[in-house]
């Protein structure tokens, strides 16, 4: 087992709630017991959060993790600089947040293929933000695939017991519902979410397939992909050897992991899993990125631009992300 794993946090959007949820999740000593937090960020903007909120950690400016102290109390910051403090807008989009943003997550990878940090937990950016700056990816995940050139990336949630994995994510409803009605797209989702949920729930995992359509399509009453696509998909893998199940209706089949009948669900369309994850627990619903060669975890919301820099923001999704990253760094592997 890694010992205190080296877990790299990106600040996310300095004009969001990032800064102040990176802190105040710090400022819980027991992570240090077991890991060593180092976050890449603005130092200026971490440290004008600090003094605004009077949140109670020291900041500490380093250049490359082998400066930095890894004591509670003192928050490790790898500073890039890149944030003009006197121009910032808390929760407006801002080009130089979406640059900023990204140039943290580029770092973080950087220091991941240089063995230098072990997992990466990642506070919210926008997409506006990044949009206004010119950066050409959507979201988190689409960055990380890019830069560590990995094309088979598979988010899961993780909600105290429950799991969930993610057939199709960021794509219009109707497009996912088209690929969805292939059953190689199916059954190589269900191949690479078994495969992570073995690394990460032991041999012969019960994995359970939700279905697309109410009651899962009625035998085709009510659609037509259970019977053309999931099915066949499901039979595919079981022939192969995998636990799986479903197609089971998507208004029980979290109820059901919850309950403990499966280690884990694989969720066809980005809300229907969010959406009951949310539902479970909002605060404490961590995203999980696997098939990255590193371990990425992430809160499960926004930038929040309307309580930004007010000091409400609640911290308790990113000292999940942490200890999710902790947990899960010494056995990971990508699949």
């Amino acid at each position: 087992m890694l010992e205190r794993p080296v877990i790299a946090i990106t600040m996310g959007d300095a004009a969001g709630i990032g800064p102040e949820i990176t802190l105040k999740a710090l400022t819980d000593a027991a992570l240090y017991a077991s890991a060593r937090p180092l976050v890449i960020g603005s130092r200026a903007v971490l440290e004008d959060i600090r003094q605004r909120l009077s949140i109670p950690v020291s900041i500490h400016a380093v250049t490359q993790p082998s400066e930095a102290l890894y004591t509670a109390g003192t928050v490790d910051v790898l500073d890039l600089d890149n944030i003009d403090v006197s121009s910032l807008a808390l929760g407006q989009v801002q080009a130089q947040c979406g640059q900023a943003a990204f140039d943290y997550v580029k770092r973080s990878v950087e220091l991941a293929q240089a063995g230098q940090v072990d997992a990466i937990v990642t506070a919210p950016i926008n997409k506006e933000a990044l949009r206004a700056a010119g950066v050409p990816y959507i979201g988190h995940t689409e960055m990380f695939a890019d830069l560590q050139h990995v094309e088979n990336e598979m988010t899961m949630f993780l909600i105290e017991n429950v799991r969930i994995f993610f057939l199709t994510r960021h794509v219009p409803l109707i497009e996912a519902c088209r690929q969805i009605a292939n059953p190689d797209f199916v059954h190589a989702g269900i191949v690479r979410a078994y495969r992570a949920l073995t690394t990460l729930a032991g041999e012969k995992p019960r994995l359970a397939v939700a279905g697309l359509n109410p009651h899962s399509g009625e035998g085709g009453l009510l659609g037509r992909e259970e019977v053309e696509s999931i099915r066949p998909a499901i039979e595919r893998a079981l022939a192969q050897g995998m636990n799986v199940v479903g197609p089971v209706p998507a208004d029980s089949v979290f109820h059901f992991a919850r309950q403990g009948q499966y280690d884990a669900v694989l969720s066809l369309y980005h809300d229907q899993g969010h959406i009951a994850a949310k539902v479970m627990d909002f605060e404490k619903t961590v995203s999980i990125t696997l098939g990255l060669p590193t371990l990425r975890t992430s809160v499960d919301h926004g930038t929040a631009f309307d309580i930004a820099g007010k000091g409400v923001a609640s911290a308790v999704s990113m000292v999940e992300a942490i200890r999710a990253a902790i947990r899960y760094a010494p056995k990971y592997q990508p699949v």
